[in-house]
């Protein structure tokens, strides 16, 4: 079988690391962290890539290196070298519609204001790839959206955060073994 490539969104730096705009690479790391895989720089891409080698398929985590506005050339180059097409890729990432620890996949969709997911769709073409969303949200009324994706959780939330991070863990795993429909059917809330 294929590798399945899952990539996660956010932005380098120790000031950014807990921030929920890096939810996507903290599922990654939780994952990692799960198998006792190792995020390394690789010269083949602008990233942290892990491969996980423990079932089959094979995982290559990517946590691109670029800032989320720069994301998707990174993602095509990854396609590019490991020979996978989009479908072969979920890009994990934070969105702050979602109520706090809901998950959402999707097969296309819109990029709804994410910088990332727009410099994806502008490298790739379109919106035609699979995504898990990771609830952050909601953020507080009037609060500017970038200002609340760039904070630290709050304390709520970082009690909440390792079952959201292990969920989407889960979610990404089961999306690779047994396929989207699989994964939206197990983790997206009732009727969606």
């Amino acid at each position: 079988m294929s590798p399945r490539l899952l990539f996660g969104l956010g932005n380098p730096g120790k000031a950014y690391a807990q921030t929920r705009h890096n939810a996507g690479w903290q599922a990654l790391d939780r994952l990692a962290a799960r198998h006792g895989g190792e995020f390394r720089r690789t010269r083949l891409l602008h990233a942290e890539v892990c491969d996980l080698r423990v079932e089959e398929p094979r995982l290559l985590l990517v946590k691109p290196q670029s800032f989320m506005n720069l994301v998707g050339p990174v993602l095509v180059r990854a396609l590019d070298v490991y020979e996978l097409d989009r479908t072969q890729a979920l890009v994990l990432v934070d969105d702050f519609m979602l109520p706090f620890g809901r998950l959402r996949l999707r097969a296309t969709g819109s990029a709804a204001g994410h910088n990332g997911l727009k410099s994806i769709e502008e490298a790739l073409g379109g919106a035609q790839y699979p995504r898990l969303r990771l609830g952050i949200g909601p953020a507080p009324p009037g609060a500017a959206w970038a200002d609340y994706v760039l904070k630290r959780y709050d304390a709520a939330q970082r009690r909440a955060l390792p079952d959201l991070l292990d969920r989407a863990a889960d979610a990404a795993t089961t999306w690779a073994r047994e396929g989207l429909d699989a994964a939206m059917n197990r983790y997206n809330p009732a009727g969606e």
